[in-house]
């Protein structure tokens, strides 16, 4: 079920001057995929999560998802591409109705009219699927970020989406949540979810398929995570900071240590230093 845009721009309206979010871009989200789409603030990039769902139209050009076009003015269309692209937002807080977690799972399927035994199942997947299904009669305000995050994620699984977007899902997160989120994404994306990551923490992108990387509403780069990081003076042009390890591994090859080009991880580091002699 590909995402596909083309030749998207996008205005918010403004009393003034409109301010263009997205500006002609064109691409396609292939089935199956880790895609991370990275950017500084104000790059364009929650914009074009939003347009991928229809919570934004375009103002011109087309989205489609699965052939059939965002910009639908009929109702049930428009239903049908959001139960098949589910998103997840920055502020877990934000996301919760319920005061019980089960509760929470379950109100999606119940407004889409799910039979109540398969609600019973799909509960029990979502929460197995984020590591959670000890929780499931807890109050989710006693959570951890993290585990906050990985309840909401639960609720949009819950809705059997084919894609999964995350819109800074992990921006608000320490550390220890963030990579809570991360490996529950790995793990939907091995069985078959399409995986969007819209992130600015580049050392997210290294978990990706394809990288993209957007400045002033554009597309600028697009490829895999070893093809995008190989071009750092354009991510930092663009705004961006290197992974912290590739970025020492790249000092260390400065001074003349023969390190491998492509270390994206701590103990890839440390694995590479090791193996000097």
């Amino acid at each position: 079920m590909p995402i596909k845009f083309e030749k998207v721009t996008y205005e918010y309206p403004a009393e003034e001057n409109a301010v263009v979010a997205v500006k002609d871009v064109s691409l396609e989200i292939a089935d199956g995929s880790f895609v991370c789409i990275c950017g500084e603030n104000g790059s364009g990039k929650s914009t074009l999560a939003m347009l991928m769902n229809g919570l934004l139209q375009p103002t011109s050009g087309a989205v489609t998802v699965d052939g059939k076009t965002t910009s639908t003015e009929e109702e049930e269309e428009l239903f049908a591409i959001r139960q098949k692209v589910g998103m997840v937002f920055q502020n877990p807080d934000n996301q919760m109705i319920a005061s019980i977690i089960e509760d929470e799972i379950a109100f999606g399927p119940e407004n889409l009219g799910v039979p109540r035994e398969e609600i019973g199942e799909r509960i029990d997947y979502a929460l197995s699927a984020v590591g959670m299904t000890e929780h499931r009669r807890h109050t989710p305000y006693k959570l951890s970020g993290g585990q906050k995050q990985r309840i909401a994620i639960a609720a949009v699984l819950a809705m059997r989406p084919e894609v999964l977007v995350l819109d800074e899902s992990t921006a608000m997160l320490d550390p220890k949540g963030r990579g809570e989120v991360l490996k529950v994404a790995e793990e939907l994306n091995k069985q078959g979810i399409t995986i969007v990551l819209i992130t600015h923490f580049m050392e997210e992108a290294t978990r990706a398929d394809r990288v993209i990387v957007m400045s002033e509403g554009k597309v600028v780069m697009d490829g895999t995570p070893e093809q995008v990081f190989r071009d750092r003076e354009s991510i930092e042009r663009y705004g961006l900071e290197l992974p912290a390890p590739d970025a020492v591994a790249a000092e260390l090859i400065k001074e003349g240590i023969p390190l491998e080009d492509k270390i994206y991880s701590e103990s890839e580091l440390a694995e590479a230093i090791c193996r000097l002699k």
